[in-house]
């Protein structure tokens, strides 16, 4: 593997600069109903009116590799659809942007994994819950490690395991960087991490994977477990990162939200692009914090992502806000 120090590039900018792709992912896609409530969730069993519904693409691998190509990376994606108008949807902003979804598996009598969202007009904050069928499932012989080692680096979630793990493989016996979006602890992970150089998860995954509730405990232990850097994401307030024996705390961005939905995703794809575009770990972060911004300015997953010339001019434009200790978190 590529030596990386605790400074300066996260990865050799040059690397496989003659890769087919830029980055290819592998996970989840999905169709999301969304609706905008007035005042809130009501309480359980109560009604409220929405005061609007679109149905809109989204799912978390398939969003970062949409706002991977909207920030001029070329991007394949592998995941599965069912044969039906809702996966067509769902394909449809992907190939309009640029992003290859010829390994996409379309799944003959199966539904489109589909997303309810309830957002809150007031703060953009949002509830979801979803459905897959398990017929979408990918397993190992899905992973298309040709395919996989074609790109500079691999995005991965948790959503298939099986797949993700042997695309995670494949990558690290080609030298191909692997980052992971991970929300909670499944079944199998044991197996996947070991392959996986920047693994960013959630403020839930790490204190259910540190087992004290502590941040830093899941940073430690996620570096020691092979990661080249690790993060976790804290929302509004930021996100927290160990590269080493250091400790990184990275503010975000002051915005205007109109929808969270999605923000993790843009989050992964401004990542992926401070990644190979040789950027240090505070640089990397900055450009995945401005992306997930900007992305909240919009409705729905994919409705704010930026082109690269419009986080460019936000990048010059705005600072982060000042870094505060989180209150909720144990750091």
């Amino acid at each position: 593997m590529s030596a990386v120090g605790e400074s300066g590039p996260l990865w050799p900018a040059a690397a496989r600069e003659d890769a087919r792709f830029d980055v290819v992912g592998l996970g989840e896609c999905a169709l999301d109903h969304v609706g905008t409530l007035a005042d809130g969730l009501p309480k359980f069993a109560g009604k409220v009116p929405l005061v609007g519904y679109e149905q809109m693409p989204g799912g978390q691998v398939a969003t970062a590799m949409h706002g991977a190509a909207r920030l001029g990376l070329r991007a394949g994606f592998i995941g599965a659809v069912g044969d039906d108008d809702a996966g067509r949807r769902v394909l449809a902003p992907l190939e309009a942007a640029g992003v290859d979804v010829s390994q996409v598996k379309r799944v003959g009598g199966a539904a489109t994994q589909l997303s309810m969202i309830l957002i809150d007009r007031k703060s953009g904050e949002r509830t979801l819950v979803w459905h897959r069928d398990p017929r979408l499932q990918l397993e190992a012989a899905d992973a298309a490690p040709g395919y996989v080692t074609s790109a500079r680096v691999l995005h991965l979630d948790t959503v298939h395991m099986a797949a993700a793990t042997a695309a995670a493989r494949a990558a690290r016996g080609a030298d191909v960087p692997v980052v992971l979006d991970a929300d909670a602890p499944v079944e199998g992970l044991d197996a996947l991490l070991p392959h996986v150089d920047f693994p960013i998860v959630s403020q839930s995954f790490a204190e259910v994977f540190s087992g004290d509730v502590s941040v830093s405990t899941a940073l430690d232990a996620l570096v020691r477990g092979g990661a080249r850097m690790a993060v976790v994401t804290l929302g509004e307030e930021g996100a927290v990162a160990r590269v080493g024996d250091r400790l990184i705390r990275s503010p975000g961005y002051e915005v205007a939200a109109r929808d969270t939905t999605g923000a993790g995703d843009a989050f992964r794809a401004g990542f992926l692009l401070g990644l190979l575009a040789g950027q240090d770990a505070e640089g990397a972060l900055r450009w995945a914090h401005a992306t997930a911004a900007l992305n909240c300015t919009g409705l729905g997953a994919q409705g704010g992502l930026p082109s690269r010339a419009g986080l460019d001019a936000f990048l010059a434009e705005q600072r982060p806000r000042p870094w505060r200790e989180p209150a909720s978190v144990r750091i």
